[in-house]
């Protein structure tokens, strides 16, 4: 671990706004985390709506919507704590008494949420998983532990540069049933300037408009997801932007040099 990573690990210890559970920590209590159902009373002192990201990153998200919407509670999720550092500091100094940061695994969800603990979720720019569909966040695997979290309405929001990412999911809700309650293709061309959508942007965010790829968003009610989910058959074209491993990549990038 580098030096700047240790010294960052060092404060986000020392950070009275972040919860450090990874899976070894969780084990050695038994799965039991100590504010399973109580983070309102326990942690943030009122009863006021949860709303969670998933895969935070640096949490510029979590901490602008935080800005934004006092009235609410937000917690930001990832397992990369070098990441979290850069939000967690920010929340902290600025005193953003709704906000927390939890460090820990995704799969590892029901663990720490109660049924119905949380109001809505949140997915930004999560990696679309081309391979894997398992690891998919919105493969119908997470969406059954999204359902039981939330509660009702239960809101799901996703913003992604991908549109493979972007048909799968609606090709998800297609085949279950699930009602979306908003689809965009283009967020700069279908929503108002002055929403949180098109004013609050990530770091990967401003990258790929950097990029001139499109900013795509959905809101999914997941209460009609059934017990036995269906998984989308449909062959989803891939991005071409993210077709090849960083193996392949370099690979590659190396023959284009040679030519």
């Amino acid at each position: 671990m580098s030096k700047n990573k240790q010294t960052k690990f060092a404060e986000l210890d020392a950070l009275p706004n972040v919860l450090q559970y990874p899976y070894k920590v969780l084990k050695g209590l038994e799965g039991r985390f100590p504010y399973r159902g109580v983070w309102g009373t326990k942690v943030f002192g009122n009863d006021h709506p949860i709303i969670i990201e998933l895969g935070c990153g640096r949490g510029e998200y979590t901490v602008e919507l935080a800005r934004n919407h006092p009235e609410n509670n937000y917690i930001g999720i990832d397992i990369k704590g070098n990441r979290m550092w850069s939000g967690a500091t920010t929340a902290h100094r600025e005193g953003l008494g709704n906000v927390r940061f939890l460090r820990a695994e995704i799969e590892s969800l029901t663990s720490f949420f109660g049924d119905g603990e949380v109001s809505e979720l949140w997915l930004t720019f999560p990696d679309p998983q081309m391979r894997k569909v398992r690891k998919r966040l919105t493969s119908t695997h997470f969406l059954m532990q999204y359902k039981q979290i939330l509660r009702s309405p239960k809101l799901l929001h996703l913003k992604t540069d991908s549109q493979f990412l972007f048909t799968y999911t609606s090709l998800v809700a297609k085949h279950n049933g699930l009602e979306v309650l908003e689809c965009h293709k283009d967020i700069d061309e279908e929503v108002s300037e002055t929403s949180d959508l098109r004013r609050i942007q990530t770091y990967y965010e401003s990258q790929w408009r950097g990029r001139g790829i499109s900013i795509k968003y959905l809101k999914i009610a997941l209460d009609n997801l059934s017990h036995t989910p269906i998984e989308p058959t449909e062959e989803v074209p891939w991005d071409s932007y993210r077709s090849y491993g960083r193996e392949a990549r370099n690979t590659m990038n190396q023959t284009n040099q040679k030519i």
